[in-house]
């Protein structure tokens, strides 16, 4: 059954209702943007010390996405640089909007190992990606 969503309604101008359900909407698909086959190469890929290898390697990842994952995140992170460019406003830097979404596109396919260390390498590929959109995509 298709949901009719009414915009117009009051409860869509709070931005943390769009947000937040944008986050949910990536946070509950069965597999991340980031597909659990690729979790560990984007990983390997963001720890390279050398920044052209870096933002090669990153790139031909991306493009190695299967096609709907590929078009997806092209789609969402040009809006996530949109919400970046006004940033004085929203106060949404890259780092900040890297928190909230990099936990969120890529992540491993079991939670053990280490939560923390893993999330400093999501949120960088995340930043990586936005700060290198044009390059990328």
């Amino acid at each position: 059954a298709e949901e009719h969503l009414d915009l117009d309604d009051g409860r869509w101008e709070d931005i943390h209702v769009i947000t937040g359900a944008l986050k949910l909407f990536f946070r509950e698909l069965p597999e991340p943007l980031v597909p659990f086959g690729h979790f560990d190469k984007f990983i390997a890929a963001i720890k390279m010390q050398d920044p052209v290898r870096r933002g090669r390697c990153v790139r031909d990842l991306v493009y190695s996405l299967p096609p709907p994952n590929h078009d997806t995140m092209k789609v969402l992170f040009r809006h996530l640089c949109r919400v970046i460019e006004y940033r004085e406003e929203n106060r949404m830097s890259v780092q900040s909007v890297a928190i909230v979404f990099g936990p969120t596109l890529l992540r491993p396919a079991s939670e053990e190992g280490n939560m923390a260390m893993h999330m400093v390498f999501q949120n960088q590929v995340v930043e990586h990606i936005l700060n290198h959109y044009g390059h990328i995509f």
